[in-house]
């Protein structure tokens, strides 16, 4: 029960007039504040999630050395049930909190009865004082979060009794470890022990701490609050960046179309750093429900870790220590162009998906329409390309308020031209991770050394030597083709099993057989054909080379015949050939030829098929630093696309192993004389390094 305000003071010495004449140094009124949650007490005080069921205060003026009166006020929690530790400690039950106030009321009072007591006291602004921070950033700012409540600006300031006990007595416990009682031992002093109160005991400890402090020799206490941060400030990261891992964590299972400021508000109490909230993205480019947070210190992150499994909205959230590498990576970027961009400070930033390849800014504008204006027109628009300067159909918008952004938001699947726009809340780290991922260079860039050349056949032609297989179970490995072919897989190639993936990097469903022969080809369909494998029917066809080169480069093969991929090979014919002696020679790949084919249809799976470009002699320089030994024979690079992330050098060489010429076709071999030409017009064999 809340006790009455208290009465003006007996006509004798006035207070405030005391203060005024003889003025000491100190801070403002302090409210010293305790409070608990029908859960875990101490150190886990908002660990569990639970709500606050108490709040115990008093005031006290530090310059006269007085206090105000103290008050108790318990508070109705949603769910009643109380732990068997705060049921011990409080002796507080269901049926005393079923009557008491709500949240948002208790509030009120505290803030008429603060306002009271100060006044009395001399007035002025005051400032709250807590044992720890978790009361202010775990259990009130959370759950004022949750229950849409506005807490009064005084809350987003406070003293740590822990850290200023610490700044006069640094010599004892780390300030974390301090307790109250711990602290009035260490200070001498001597308390109530009949105090039974669940509550006034340690708000009346903690005054008697503070007012033996304010007697110590250090002009330093209570000189500056702890922040707590009202709003998420957005900005950029750099990869220059160097981030302390000791204040990241990584959260796990956020609803897709959460936002950072949905991920900051989760996190709400606790201080994120400038640009520190980074969704993260997955091969697709869409939201994999996993973000990377960096907080302004390590206390603030082990705050946060305390939050594992709390809920966003009926979703329970996973909270883990990641560290500031990963950060950097995801939400660093290094292009001018994007740095410019997030160069404008509170900004909302919403991502336009879908976009006509052909949109321009006045066409996006257009579609955003005069109700919702882009910040600084044009210039408020970054469009995603791939390194070639093609369009991807994304888009980023700057809009000034959240007002603007909302009516943007409203043209979400609205259409352009005859294409529907989707819209969605984007990050700073969001813009870096997409630019970073169409700019990134290819997972084989283009070398500037002489390397061992290891060339390989794959002969060409129209003979029908190979078989495909389509309808083939998604979950089918090699091991399954090649029992599903029996004893016709005696007659495979060494490495002629060609897995086709999609653009996704899944099986298609379809399979490349490289045999011995075209009969062994024809009698491998004849025993197969519309055999089952793991309760599916595969059909097995004859094919010819170039048929299944077509297909892996990204062509198809129907019924109707083959069509090209979906990329134009230059027409690279090359020179008369003119016998020569062979010299010492490495080949590198022709920049003006390079070929960035857009695969649309499939990608080509180990062993890969080359999929590049022309080759130019080696500079005489690198040349003559060379080892002999290693350019003892000519060779060529290859592009390989489709890699897996996780590929190692060891798996790359074992796609090559057992490929290699025999000395006396080297002769096939383009020489040194030759111009650049295409790995694909060679007619015989095709070249890897």
């Amino acid at each position: 029960m809340t006790p009455p305000p208290p009465q003006p003071p007996p006509s004798g010495p006035n207070p405030a007039a005391d203060s005024a004449a003889d003025p000491r140094p100190g801070p403002g009124p302090l409210v010293v504040l305790f409070g608990a949650t029908a859960g875990a007490l101490g150190q886990d005080l908002g660990s569990d999630e639970t709500d606050l069921i108490l709040l115990v205060w008093q005031v006290v003026e530090p310059r006269s050395r007085q206090v105000g009166t103290l008050h108790k006020s318990l508070v109705r929690a949603e769910a009643a049930a109380l732990s068997p530790q705060c049921r011990e400690a409080s002796g507080l039950s269901a049926d005393s909190l079923a009557r008491a106030e709500p949240l948002d009321k208790v509030l009120q009072q505290f803030s008429q009865l603060v306002s009271g007591d100060v006044a009395l006291l001399g007035g002025g602004p005051y400032t709250l004082c807590t044992d720890g921070q978790q009361l202010l950033r775990q259990v009130l700012h959370p759950e004022a979060s949750r229950k849409n409540l506005a807490l009064p600006d005084t809350f987003f300031s406070f003293y740590d009794l822990r850290r200023e006990f610490h700044v006069q007595h640094p010599s004892t416990h780390p300030a974390r470890d301090l307790t109250v009682a711990t602290m009035a031992q260490d200070l001498g002093l001597e308390t109530d022990a009949t105090e039974d109160d669940f509550g006034v005991w340690e708000v009346k400890t903690m005054v008697a701490v503070i007012l033996h402090l304010l007697d110590g020799p250090s002009g330093q206490l209570f000189s500056k609050p702890e922040v707590v941060k009202q709003k998420y400030e957005t900005g950029p990261c750099s990869k220059a960046d160097v981030v302390d891992s000791e204040t990241v964590v990584r959260a796990r299972g956020l609803p897709w179309q959460s936002s950072d400021q949905d991920v900051a508000r989760f996190f709400t109490g606790l201080n994120i750093a400038r640009g520190g909230v980074a969704l993260c993205l997955n091969a697709q480019g869409r939201r994999n429900g996993e973000a990377l947070i960096r907080f302004v210190d390590s206390e603030q992150r082990d705050l946060a870790l305390q939050r594992h499994k709390h809920h966003m909205g009926v979703r329970y959230i996973e909270v883990y220590k990641a560290t500031g590498e990963e950060f950097v990576k995801i939400a660093g970027g290094t292009s001018l162009e994007v740095a410019r961009f997030l160069s404008r400070e509170d900004q909302v930033i919403l991502r336009l998906r879908g976009l006509p390849f052909s949109a321009g800014p006045a066409d996006v504008l257009g579609f955003l329409g005069p109700e919702c204006p882009v910040t600084g027109g044009a210039d408020g628009l970054l469009f995603v390309r791939h390194p070639d300067g093609r369009p991807t159909g994304d888009a980023f918008a700057l809009f000034a308020c959240e007002e603007l952004a909302q009516a943007a938001l409203r043209r979400h699947k609205g259409t352009l031209g005859k294409r529907y726009i989707e819209l969605f809340r984007s990050t700073a780290a969001e813009v870096q991770q997409v630019l970073n991922r169409y700019a990134s260079s290819p997972l084989l860039p283009t070398l500037t050394a002489p390397l061992l050349p290891i060339p390989f056949p794959l002969a060409a032609g129209t003979g029908r030597d190979c078989v495909r297989l389509r309808g083939l179970p998604y979950t089918a490995t090699i091991e399954d083709i090649l029992s599903f072919l029996g004893e016709a897989a005696a007659d495979i190639r060494p490495h002629g099993v060609h897995m086709v993936l999609n653009q996704q990097g899944r099986p298609s469903g379809d399979a490349f057989i490289q045999m011995t022969s075209a009969e062994r080809a024809l009698a491998a369909a004849q025993r197969c054909h519309k055999k089952a494998m793991k309760e599916r029917y595969v059909e097995v066809v004859p094919c010819s080379t170039e048929e299944m080169s077509h297909v892996l480069m990204g062509g198809t093969l129907g019924r109707s015949g083959m069509s090209p991929p979906p990329c134009k090979l230059p027409s690279l014919l090359p020179a008369a050939r003119v016998p020569a002696a062979p010299t010492p020679v490495a080949y590198y790949p022709g920049p003006a030829t390079q070929l960035y084919m857009n695969y649309t249809a499939y990608y080509p799976s180990p062993p890969v098929s080359p999929t590049t470009v022309g080759y130019l002699t080696t500079p005489p320089a690198a040349l003559a630093s060379a080892p002999t030994s290693v350019l003892s024979q000519p060779g060529a690079l290859v592009r390989m696309q489709g890699v897996p992330y996780t590929a190692g050098m060891k798996d790359l060489l074992s796609i090559f192993q057992a490929y290699q010429l025999a000395p006396d076709d080297y002769t096939s071999l383009m020489p040194v004389g030759d111009p650049p030409r295409t790995v694909l017009q060679a007619p015989k064999e095709w070249v890897c390094l």
